[in-house]
């Protein structure tokens, strides 16, 4: 499956960059994200429960970060693993480019997934892929813009490891 979309984010590139980094960042964003490990240098690992239609699985996965240009691209690579539920594994293409209201931000993603997973279906497997990266994408803007980030007193430290990794098994790696 192939999933493009593009967001216009009202903060410039570097702070947008900077928050794409950020494990916290990225752990409040992530749909059902319980913990996450890393750095963006090393790679990330976490863990994700999610409900695929009559499928839950709890995904473990590691995420890599390459082709950095900072603040302008990235390619995020990574496979996740969900016990008997499957797996998932792909990439993304991530594109920052400044614009009279902020930063565009484009991201193409390919994935694939496998497993009971796989049998649910394109239909489902694509409308819940599109629904996560609306979701991560939405509440990504709403913090970076300064209207979601979540309480000091509410955020769960972040181990070292993290997002990242759960995206590079989610979305296959190298």
């Amino acid at each position: 499956m192939e999933l493009k979309d593009t967001r216009v984010i009202k903060a410039d590139p570097a702070t947008v960059w900077k928050a794409i980094l950020d494990p916290e960042v990225l752990k409040a964003c992530v749909p059902g994200c319980q913990e996450m490990t890393g750095n963006a240098e090393q790679g990330f690992t976490a863990t994700v429960v999610q409900r695929v239609g009559p499928v839950k699985a709890t995904f473990k996965g590691i995420v890599n970060l390459s082709d950095m240009n900072a603040p302008n691209s990235l390619t995020i690579s990574g496979e996740g693993q969900g016990g008997v539920a499957g797996f998932a594994k792909g990439g993304a293409d991530v594109t920052l480019t400044p614009n009279g209201e902020g930063t565009e931000l484009t991201y193409n993603v390919e994935a694939k997934v496998g497993g009971k997973l796989a049998q649910l279906g394109s239909r489902i497997i694509d409308s819940f892929a599109s629904k996560m990266a609306d979701q991560f994408f939405q509440k990504f803007q709403d913090i970076v813009e300064g209207g979601g980030a979540p309480a000091a007193s509410t955020a769960q430290p972040v181990k070292q490891g993290g997002f990242w990794a759960w995206l590079k098994r989610l979305f296959g790696g190298a």
